[in-house]
């Protein structure tokens, strides 16, 4: 699923801030669009990595999640 789209609602969201004269809340959402953009990056690069069959092996999937199961 694309999550870029949320970029487009924090820059909507800082030009209203702005027009109505609201600085403080501008600047949060110019930061609030740097930790998206950096997230999205971040979680673009695990599927890539997860579709290239790079994927490590740390225990969080559907067989190491039942209650009880002992190796």
């Amino acid at each position: 699923m694309r999550s870029d789209w949320i970029l487009d609602v924090l820059a909507d969201l800082r030009s209203f801030a702005q027009a109505n004269d609201l600085p403080l809340l501008a600047e949060h959402l110019d930061d609030t669009a740097l930790i998206a953009t950096a997230e999205i990056a971040m979680k673009n690069e695990r599927s890539a990595k997860y579709a290239d069959g790079k994927q490590s092996k740390t225990g969080t999937g559907p067989r190491d999640s039942r209650a009880g199961h002992h190796s």
